[in-house]
């Protein structure tokens, strides 16, 4: 069984990451790192979404996943619990509320939580495969992922 030792400094995850050490492995740095996903419906109502997420890197793996900001998709978004043991996921959501409790414009709607061995920050693909309107019209927002900043580890 492996056990990796976290390092925390004052409660603080440095750099939007931590560091662990392998002790079967002591030279090899593993950090776990989040990656934001953002949609953006620009003036429409965002009811559902799906988006593909693969990561390319020297051993990335996904250990977990969370839902966004707005509080229609505050829960995490569905996805194959197989497939964060791989570098790809497909995740998506959808709300049936109403129009009015729906966000529209730029929100984080989910954060990935990566597993990184080595020192190498791994690269990244995305695309939006489907998103909707409550009424269940097609729309295509703009989808963006990006690396959490330092400060930003605990969202509520």
């Amino acid at each position: 069984m492996r056990f990796l030792s976290i390092i925390f400094f004052g409660g603080v995850l440095l750099g939007g990451s931590a560091f662990a050490q392998d002790p079967e492995n002591p030279g090899e740095k593993i950090s776990f790192r989040a990656v934001d996903v953002f949609v953006d419906s620009k003036d429409q109502h965002l009811a559902a979404y799906q988006v593909v997420v693969a990561f390319f890197g020297p051993d990335t793996k996904i250990s977990g996943i969370e839902g966004g900001d707005p509080p229609a998709f505050r829960k995490p978004p569905l996805y194959d619990p197989k497939a964060i043991q791989k570098e790809r996921v497909i995740i998506a959501a959808y709300n049936t509320g109403i129009e009015e409790e729906l966000p529209k414009g730029k929100v984080r709607v989910a954060t990935i939580h990566l597993h990184i061995t080595g020192s190498k920050t791994p690269e990244l693909t995305f695309k939006l495969v489907a998103a909707g309107t409550v009424d269940g019209q097609k729309i295509t927002p703009t989808v963006a992922v990006e690396w959490r900043k330092q400060g930003d580890e605990d969202r509520e």
